[in-house]
């Protein structure tokens, strides 16, 4: 479950690509006016669910509509961006209503990934995203002391000195991220960095770049980090990971 301020920093991003989705399924394009009165209803229906418990009750339609002096289609879209969301459920028959929920993880993931396909960034964008993200997460992953976690990392390391594939390596990189980011419990971290990943890994699949890509760099810039996060040096974790970042963009694009 996403905490409230990781999910009041994405809300008006969220809003404003449900919109768009729905608006592109839409038989016509409403006026920018009524495009504004469905977004203040709701911006004043995730008020409501973000103040109340998750799971209660925020009220019927046709009750929301005469509180918020607006009509029932208008209450239905801004209903549509908040499912889309993850904030509301409609629940229809008896006992029926509106109900306020909170978003997973995979809620999020799956609506900024396909914002992502529609707007879709370079391949240097994308790397440039991933690499400031992860010379953080090392950081923060050295000042982790679970001994159980650690000793993974350190298992983990081994599997990647012996990884002499591509396939191995998206296998082994998936399973770093995922022990990362149990050492470091931050959402809103974790959600960029999966969406940015997810993005490379659609780019890595249309051969962008990937023929120039050095697997033993990418091996042995692994393990240095790995090291570095294992003898609980943060600055050093840091380092090796915007050094390896460095040289996978000088590698690509000839960057320095």
């Amino acid at each position: 479950m996403i905490p409230s301020i990781a999910l009041a920093k994405f809300h008006s991003i969220c809003a404003l690509i449900c919109m768009n989705l729905i608006q592109h399924n839409a038989q016509t394009e409403p006026s920018i006016g009524k495009r504004q009165i469905v977004r203040n209803a709701a911006d004043a229906l995730r008020r409501r669910i973000l103040a109340a418990p998750a799971g209660e009750q925020i009220g019927s339609l046709p009750t929301l509509a005469r509180e918020l002096e607006v009509g029932i289609v208008t209450i239905q879209q801004a209903a549509r961006i908040l499912e889309h969301e993850g904030l509301l459920e409609v629940r229809r028959g008896p006992g029926g209503g509106y109900y306020g929920r909170r978003p997973q993880m995979a809620d999020l993931e799956r609506m900024l990934g396909a914002y992502l396909c529609g707007e879709p960034g370079s391949w240097r964008e994308i790397l440039d995203i991933t690499s400031l993200l992860f010379n953080r997460l090392c950081a923060a992953a050295a000042r982790c002391d679970d001994m159980a976690l650690r000793r993974e990392l350190v298992d983990l390391r081994g599997q990647i000195d012996t990884c002499d594939s591509m396939d191995g390596l998206g296998r082994l990189e998936g399973r770093l991220q995922d022990i990362l980011f149990r050492m470091v419990s931050q959402p809103l971290f974790e959600l960029l960095t999966r969406v940015a990943l997810g993005s490379a890994r659609d780019v890595e699949r249309e051969g962008n770049g990937t023929d120039m890509f050095d697997l033993n760099a990418w091996r042995h810039g692994r393990m240095r980090i790995i090291d570095a996060i294992a003898g609980l040096d943060p600055a050093l974790a840091h380092f090796e990971a915007d050094r390896q970042n460095r040289q996978i963009l000088a590698g690509l694009f000839g960057f320095e």
